[in-house]
């Protein structure tokens, strides 16, 4: 019988990797996941990297992956695990607000959206849901995702942009320098310039002020 149990409880053991460059974010979720799963196992990456190589050495049941992270953001570990045809459910953990990046996050391939500032049960309910195979889509992010299937042609010029010039532009609105976001990128100050040059260009636009006075109109700041 002792055994069984063992058996049993190996079997509902839900496996979840955390990959934050914030530690006290990584705590806060294990603390919550933990009052629910009583039979987890976490695993931790404080950046892109690190997650793809956990993911790589280990199965997971869920990846709940942050946006900004140093060197490899929440996008391009999304796109890396599509090219190397890794299956596993991801959710979207960020402090952007969800009509920032939520639906980029959708069409890179997550299976759910959840803003940092949200309920603690909310984080519970996405989590369970996504372990059941569906998508966590709240009704908010339904209706974005309504009106663009309904309105196609209608794209918005930051909607052209790539994932890493789309996160360049909400640094830039957000009162970054260039070499502040080279930084925070874990990038060169010229490879910073070269995607301001990309988005000027791609958005008709010709100085930070114009980009920042769009971002604050369309709120993406």
């Amino acid at each position: 019988m002792p055994e069984r149990r063992i058996w049993l409880s190996y079997i509902h053991m839900k496996k979840i990797l955390l990959a934050d460059d914030h530690s006290v974010i990584r705590n806060g979720v294990k603390q919550i996941l933990s009052r629910e799963f009583t039979e987890v196992e976490f695993g931790e990456a404080a950046n892109g990297i690190e997650a793809i190589r956990l993911i790589r050495e280990k199965n997971w049941d869920i990846l709940i992956l942050d946006m900004d992270m140093p060197g490899r953001n929440g996008l391009e570990v999304l796109k890396q695990l599509k090219d190397e045809n890794i299956k596993i459910p991801v959710l979207m953990f960020s402090l952007h607000p969800e009509e920032q990046i939520a639906i980029r996050a959708l069409k890179s391939g997550a299976a759910g959206y959840l803003g940092k500032n949200s309920a603690d049960n909310e984080l519970v309910k996405a989590v369970q849901q996504i372990l059941s195979g569906k998508k966590y889509i709240t009704a908010s992010l339904a209706e974005q995702l309504a009106n663009q299937i309904e309105n196609p042609q209608d794209k918005a010029p930051h909607e052209l942009l790539s994932d890493r010039e789309y996160q360049t532009l909400l640094l830039f609105a957000n009162g970054k320098t260039v070499s502040e976001i080279a930084d925070e990128l874990l990038l060169s100050v010229p490879t910073i310039s070269t995607y301001r040059v990309r988005i000027l260009e791609k958005m008709n636009m010709k100085t930070n002020a114009e980009l920042v006075s769009y971002a604050i109109r369309n709120n993406l700041v």
